[in-house]
């Protein structure tokens, strides 16, 4: 019978009924004497009755209420009123595991976080020698303070036989049967499933064997696989089914359902799961180690289990409304569970990270989003407060995202077949890491601004090591990259390629820099491993993917899709409009979006978040005054006078770039560089400041072209080697020589050669190396030279005489993109993910002394330069205004084919 609000018990007045259990009811109460809330718990009328079990129940209480530890529900008193046996606890607000996990399964630092504190309570139990046995969601409740393990209605103490750390095992005296003992709640999964105690009962219980401490951890495995899966461990229609489920069959695969688990964490479950007591954990404190250890270890602890791959199908297409944070709205109703065909459903969401992070779909990052083959997982870029930009991993049925670690600077990523790993772009390589944790793995080298690939089922990834040379490939587990592509006549770019479901064809962009967006010479071909000669698909210049038995791609900025004969590899019908508005960033050739193998496309509107901001900052990074107006800025070099800026900026409308100067006094901006040719970058200023180098693409190659800098006279060729790429990196003070950053798209390496401004025009290797180098600059007395060389496996600066022979010395620590020299040579500045890095130079004779790297302000993703003192800096830094566009996710996308 309940009690009603208002009636005591003894001092404890009830105030209202909150749950119900196999020992009785319990109410929220207050304790009159203390003024407190308190839970308490009465026992059932036919327990109450029993005088030994009421003798036991008083002696176990007392035992109980010593258990004092911050994650153990607290016992006040144990008492008796007309009759009836009550408990006064600790009163714990929140909601309870087991209501938590209707909103489906919990990201991995709370498993990690509740799981430890749940195993230090039982570990705290087991040593003072009681069994929990009924450990269960509905007895686990979530609060502010952490998990709190309550109800110990059914635990018995111990007599203890072990010794040692381990937990008493133990023998204990005949009680009631275990059926009798089971409690019920409210299920969690489909109408009919026998729910309750039974799910969580360790196999000897079903077997007639006392429950010891290893009972408990088994229910506690039963406990952390439903945390991460949101699945129960096991299932039955009818309690006979159930038993069998326990006592003969293993839960399916944790990987199979969470594939971003860690693998240390299913082992440890799935040894807490054994059948046989004697192979589990054999101590709750055994297992707090371990999770304790998974914590710490973070993503490295263990490598991924293999991820099932399925087929295309529209079947099995999970989504869950928890499946991402910051849900902004629903447009076609809820999101149905995997195994049930549903219907086409489109979910605009704001993508979010860590807190103190910035979401990155822009420029580079916006081939960041990407979706896993099995449509489970999302990547997207975000920038830290330590200024750093890494990718995040969302598995779709989580709300949390989570930092891949050693993905920092990643760009342009692309999935295994399998969706248990990632390739992606860092520090001059080509990289992979498995999205369950684990170091990156250098696969190749590549050139700035390499462009995303593909990966078949073979091992073979195809790739553009270089924004201007054609496909190549390499094997899966690293090793030389081989072209299998040819640039055409007036092409200057093949990219963005995208295999086939046959894993030998595969699509792939032909682009020129100097064509117009709707010219020609922009076109998506499908060619083959094995030999076949490209094929024209359509004109068009954007990336593409095949999926559902269509061509994706972009036309001014509206997703198109057109059916393909993957046999005659012919398009079929008319193009259909999929979506409008959507994010093209035409410096790129590229839109953001991606589709799953399962049928969910995802894609962003908005313009490209190219837009840059040049301002003046201090040496600690603080703003001083912003110059000009936002554009997309590719180059900032300041002239030798200070008083005006030489620059690359980008058309946003083609992706062209032009070389623009600004004057800093008047601010003005003046166009500079003209022609019929298009695609001008990387200026640099003559030591007087009268002239200006910069490239120029010609056909299919950069040439360099000088000019006057007042902008009066006429742009002439400098230097020009066919098929092979200049870009101007310095000048030096005395005048003599040009830096010139080579790039050869046949041998795939970048040198570095000088030509001197006096005569002819030659170019002379400088320090030959079978590492790609670059970015040569000048010190002030031109004998001295910084330069990036990726020898170390990541690009470091260097300094080395001028023009050489002799030794070198490491400038950077930690990766570096480029330097320059200031204070008359006594100092180096160079630019990292990390920030800004001053080192000191000291000339001892044919030596250099080099300080140790100082942090000056933290910076990435930014283009500029310093004045010669190194006070004060001139950067583009993004304005960040795109970042709010949503992101649309759209299940079973080809259902809008047919509206």
């Amino acid at each position: 019978m309940t009690l009603a609000s208002g009636s005591r018990l003894g001092p404890y007045e009830i105030v209202a009924s909150i749950g119900a259990g196999g020992m009785g009811q319990v109410y929220r109460g207050r304790d009159t004497r203390l003024e407190r809330q308190i839970a308490i718990k009465v026992l059932s009328p036919h327990l109450s009755g029993d005088s030994d079990f009421r003798l036991r129940f008083e002696r176990e209480a007392r035992v109980i209420s010593a258990l004092n530890h911050p994650h153990i529900c607290t016992v006040h008193d144990v008492g008796e009123s007309d009759g009836r046996g009550f408990l006064v606890m600790e009163l714990c607000e929140g909601e309870s595991l087991a209501d938590r996990l209707t909103r489906g399964p919990l990201p991995v630092d709370q498993i990690l976080l509740y799981g430890t504190q749940i195993a230090d309570a039982l570990d705290r139990a087991h040593r003072s020698g009681i069994v929990h046995r009924d450990l269960k969601p509905g007895n686990v409740m979530i609060t502010k303070g952490g998990a709190k393990l309550l109800d110990f209605g059914l635990a018995k103490p111990s007599v203890v036989v072990g010794s040692g750390s381990h937990p008493p095992v133990s023998k204990q005296p005949a009680g009631p049967s275990v059926f009798d003992q089971a409690t019920h709640q409210r299920p969690l999964t489909a109408e009919g499933s026998i729910v309750g105690t039974f799910q969580y009962m360790a196999p000897e219980q079903f077997e007639g064997q006392e429950a010891d401490a290893r009972s408990d951890i088994f229910a506690f495995g039963c406990l952390l696989y439903e945390m991460a899966t949101g699945k129960r461990a096991f299932e039955g229609k009818t309690r006979a089914s159930l038993i069998a489920s326990i006592l003969e069959r293993e839960p399916v695969p944790i990987s199979d359902v969470q594939p971003l688990i860690p693998p240390a964490l299913q082992r440890l479950i799935k040894t807490a799961l054994a059948k046989d007591p004697d192979d589990r954990w054999q101590s709750a404190h055994d297992v707090l180690l371990e999770l304790r250890w998974i914590g710490e270890a973070g993503s490295q602890a263990g490598v991924a289990a293999p991820v099932v791959r399925r087929r295309k199908t529209r079947e099995r297409v999970a989504w869950s409304l928890a499946a991402v944070a910051g849900v902004l709205a629903v447009a076609a109703g809820t999101l149905l569970v995997r195994d049930y065909v549903q219907p086409q459903q489109t979910l605009a969401v704001n993508l979010t990270a860590n807190s103190g992070t910035t979401l990155s779909l822009g420029g580079a990052d916006s081939g960041s989003l990407t979706i896993s083959p099995n449509g489970r997982l999302v990547t997207f870029a975000a920038r830290g407060a330590d200024g750093k930009t890494m990718l995040y991993v969302r598995d779709l049925s989580s709300p949390a995202a989570r930092p891949l670690s050693g993905t920092e600077g990643a760009q342009f990523p692309f999935w295994s077949p399998d969706s248990r790993s990632l390739a992606f772009f860092s520090d001059g390589k080509l990289r992979k890491i498995p999205v369950a944790g684990g170091p990156p793995l250098a696969l190749a080298g590549t050139q700035v601004n390499p462009r995303a690939g593909s990966w078949n089922e073979e091992g073979v990834i195809l790739f553009s090591p270089f924004s201007l040379s054609t496909i190549h490939k390499v094997p899966a587990a690293g090793g030389p990259a081989t072209a299998v592509t040819t640039l055409g006549a007036g092409e200057t770019t093949h990219r963005w390629a995208s295999f086939l479901p046959d894993g030998d064809h595969f699509l792939y962009l032909a682009a020129s820099h100097s064509a117009a967006t709707d010219d020609e010479l922009n076109a998506i071909y499908v060619s083959s491993l094995s030999g076949m000669k490209p094929k024209l698909l359509l004109r068009a210049r954007s990336n593409a993917m095949v999926a559902g038995g269509h061509l994706l791609y972009v036309r001014d900025r509206v997703l198109m899709a057109q059916k393909i004969d993957l046999k005659a590899l012919e398009l079929e019908g008319d193009p259909v409009p999929i979506a409008s508005g959507l994010q093209y960033d035409s410096g790129f050739f590229r839109g953001a979006f991606a589709v799953s193998e399962e049928g969910t496309l995802v894609y962003r509107t908005g313009a490209a978040d190219s837009m840059t901001q040049l301002a003046w900052y201090d040496r600690k990074g603080l703003k001083l005054a912003e110059v000009g107006e936002p554009a997309s800025w590719q180059r900032v070099v300041l002239s030798p006078d200070g008083k005006s800026v030489a620059a690359a900026i980008a058309d946003l409308t083609s992706g062209v770039s032009t070389v623009w100067l600004y004057d800093l006094e008047r601010n003005i901006r003046t166009r500079f560089s003209f022609g019929d040719a298009m695609g001008d970058l990387g200026p640099i200023w003559s030591p007087d400041g009268s002239q200006i180098v910069f490239s120029r693409i010609q056909k299919n190659a950069f040439d360099l072209y000088i000019k006057p800098s007042s902008g009066s006279g006429t742009e002439e060729l400098l230097f020009s080697a066919p098929d092979v790429n200049h870009f101007a990196d310095d000048w030096s003070l005395d005048g003599r020589y040009v830096a010139v950053s080579r790039f050869d798209p046949k041998r795939q390496r970048s040198e570095i050669v000088t030509l001197s401004m006096e005569g002819e025009k030659k170019a002379v290797p400088f320090m030959p190396s079978s590492f790609s180098v670059r970015s040569l600059t000048f010190s002030p007395d031109g004998k001295w030279a910084t330069y990036v060389s990726a020898e170390s496996g990541r690009n470091e600066v260097y300094a080395a005489p001028f023009p050489g022979p002799g030794g070198k010395w490491q400038v950077s620590n930690g990766g570096a993109e480029f330097a320059t020299w200031h204070k008359g040579g006594r100092e180096i500045l160079y630019y990292s993910d990390e920030g800004v890095f001053a080192v000191d130079v000291t000339v001892a004779g044919s030596s250099l002394k080099l300080g140790t790297p100082q942090l000056l302000f933290k910076e990435s993703d930014s283009v500029g330069t310093a004045t010669r003192d190194g006070e004060r800096f001139l950067l583009a830094r993004r304005t960040g205004s795109a970042v709010e566009e949503p992101v649309t996710m759209i299940t079973n996308w080809t259902s809008l084919l047919k509206k």
